[in-house]
């Protein structure tokens, strides 16, 4: 029986009542025996389609230690930076669809590719050209300012900037970015005037905004939770609820449910893969994620581990992109410096 990929269609209830029953029976004999039908033959590459340091590259170093040590073959991470993140992204579409090559992405992914499309311009599409294989690490975005800003959350921030005579500028990790779709909402719902600063990547962002060369910026909270603890920052507002930060209203709370996007960093294959390949990946991530040493370093900044389904990470980046698909249409956002 040849192999189905895995796609994002939605799973009927009938289909996960069958497949668990199969999954129960092989696990009966041992591992599920869909993990057993392939195993790596060569390095596995994760490419971060961000430079080194933040949040993504972070926990895709993290999943490669321990998958390194679980699959007996060396899985090594490497930043292809550029382009919001559609650098590294295209070379992972266009790869072997044999397992050895995944993109390790976050939440930027459904704004920049969604932006791309919406111009022609997109080289890759997230359902035509990936197989989704599991949400690594589910870690919220949230909206930050400098201590000078004279605003404790995003209602007093924008109710400051309506009335400043100053220069307004917020920053983002570059066009078509998370940040960039959120601070262009911000503009159009709360009614104010910024100025966009794109930046190549979350790092760079953050030591302006520390500065006080940039206001307002937003990152995801993992890279710049020291940050807000030891007062070099000032969080505005959350896009969903946080564990580590619950005291931090939620862009909702606070009048602005455009902005409400779950926070991810996940891996996906291309979209040829076979189903199999896809299964033992899943497997492997779901038990790194569950592993001790990566639950406590995600606790210490604030990510929560997932190891989602295939499918459940499928549904949630459909859910994502049609929500975001309108937003970017009416705010005409694009990819340009």
């Amino acid at each position: 029986m040849k192999a189905r990929n895995v796609n994002f269609r939605s799973t009927t209830r009938r289909q996960v009542l069958a497949g668990g029953a199969a999954f129960g029976a092989a696990t009966l004999l041992g591992k599920p025996a869909l993990a057993q039908a392939w195993s790596p033959t060569k390095t596995i590459r994760i490419v971060v389609p961000f430079p080194a340091g933040a949040t993504t590259d972070m926990l895709a170093r993290l999943f490669a230690q321990r998958m390194t040590e679980t699959l007996g073959q060396t899985v090594l991470v490497e930043n292809v930076g550029g382009a919001g993140g559609a650098l590294g992204a295209d070379q992972v579409a266009k790869a072997a669809p044999d397992g050895h090559t995944l993109l390790f992405h976050n939440i930027t992914f459904t704004t920049t590719t969604t932006t791309l499309q919406l111009a022609k311009r997109s080289r890759h599409d997230i359902e035509a050209d990936f197989t989704p294989v599991s949400v690594g690490a589910y870690v919220p975005f949230w909206l930050l300012a400098h201590p000078s800003v004279p605003a404790n959350d995003l209602k007093e921030f924008v109710a400051w900037a309506k009335q400043t005579k100053d220069k307004v500028n917020y920053g983002s990790t570059g066009p078509g970015s998370i940040m960039n779709l959120m601070g262009e909402v911000i503009k159009r719902d709360g009614g104010i005037s910024m100025q966009h600063v794109p930046f190549r990547g979350a790092a760079p962002l953050v030591t302006e905004m520390l500065s006080g060369r940039i206001q307002f910026g937003g990152d995801q909270l993992s890279s710049s939770l020291q940050h807000v603890r030891s007062g070099a920052l000032k969080a505005m507002a959350v896009a969903t609820p946080s564990t580590a930060m619950p005291n931090v209203p939620t862009v909702r709370q606070l009048g602005f449910p455009n902005l409400e996007l779950q926070g991810w960093n996940g891996f996906l294959a291309p979209k040829a893969t076979p189903a199999p390949v896809v299964a033992r990946l899943q497997q492997e991530i779901a038990a790194a994620s569950k592993h001790p040493d990566v639950r406590k370093r995600m606790a210490e900044v604030g990510a929560e581990p997932s190891g989602s389904t295939s499918a459940a990470m499928g549904d949630m980046l459909r859910d994502q992109i049609a929500k975001v698909r309108p937003i970017v249409a009416d705010l005409k956002l694009t990819m340009e410096e």
